[in-house]
């Protein structure tokens, strides 16, 4: 068994932390927000006083950061103090789960393996949900040999587990998977508003939508009304789930991605848009899903009506 630094105990990384504990790993926890550690403490994680000190004890480093710059900053230190590149013993296993530029990623991997680590980028999709109940997706790059390595830990949190390629390549399959679940998601609100204006009521055009060549993830577990899906965040005034607020910015690293490959994706870079517009309101705090009510309110009101 593994003794693992888990840095970054938010709401998907204590979920992650505590599945890697209860498989029978030594997992040292810590979070920069107070409040993190707190939680983790509660549920039973061991904390640790700085994320350099879970780094010396492990001999695997697992980071779950907002952005690219926090992992980079970490790895090798800020400010005068010491990086976990520095602090970790050589060889271990660097295992970065953020969700981060696929140019920030490799620029991770070099500096970790510049200073005789192992990494792997494997950023995740499942949401809150997923990290709860072991079910995640992972989507991984570095070498087959670190992979083999990581399998173990990855399949306590996960269940599917995908070797993508060399370094960067997991960012890269992150980027891609969320462009298109944010294009899908749009998809089915506009659908639905579509049907209510049509005189269609939301059951009937899932249980078509669902069985035909609408289905999707964004219909199917992510149902944007209340009612056909009990779990989706439709039933919970839109909590997530997947805030609008990570749509944006992973709309935003796939905008980055197509302006450097020059990829002529209108879709993608219309559903930035709209995300950056949901997200910069309360859309932030909600679930993406919510989407459906931009499209609402942006809907002409139909004659006859005050809606």
């Amino acid at each position: 068994m593994a003794t693992i630094a888990f840095l970054g105990l938010g709401h998907m990384g204590l979920p992650m932390a505590l599945n890697l504990s209860r498989a029978g790993h030594e997992v040292l926890g810590f979070d920069v927000v107070p409040a993190a550690t707190d939680a983790a403490r509660a549920a039973g994680l061991t904390v640790t006083a700085s994320s350099v000190e879970a780094a010396e004890r492990a001999d695997v480093v697992l980071t779950m950061f907002p952005s690219g710059r926090h992992v980079i900053d970490a790895y090798r230190g800020v400010d005068g103090r010491t990086g976990l590149i520095e602090t970790a013993a050589p060889g271990s296993l660097f295992i970065d789960c953020s969700t981060i530029a696929v140019d920030e990623s490799q620029e991770a991997h070099r500096l970790g393996e510049a200073a005789g680590h192992r990494c792997l980028d494997a950023p995740v999709s499942g949401g809150v949900v997923g990290a709860e109940n072991a079910t995640l997706a992972f989507m991984v790059g570095g070498s087959e040999p670190d992979f083999a390595a990581a399998l173990p830990l990855l399949e306590a949190m996960g269940r599917r587990i995908v070797h993508c390629g060399e370094a960067g390549l997991g960012q890269a399959a992150k980027v891609c998977n969320n462009m298109i679940l944010g294009i899908s998601q749009i998809a089915v609100a506009e659908a639905f508003v579509l049907g209510e204006r049509l005189g269609l009521s939301h059951q009937a055009l899932f249980d078509v939508a669902s069985n035909a060549s609408g289905q999707c993830w964004a219909l199917t577990t992510n149902c944007p009304v209340p009612g056909p899906v009990p779990t989706s965040p439709a039933n919970r005034d839109y909590q997530p789930g997947f805030a609008g607020a990570l749509m944006d910015k992973d709309l935003g690293l796939a905008e980055q991605a197509l302006t450097l490959t020059g990829v002529d994706a209108r879709m993608g870079l219309l559903a930035r848009r709209i995300y950056h517009e949901y997200a910069a309101g309360p859309g932030a705090a909600q679930d993406f899903s919510g989407i459906i009510g931009t499209v609402r309110a942006q809907s002409r009101p139909q004659e006859g009506t005050n809606a």
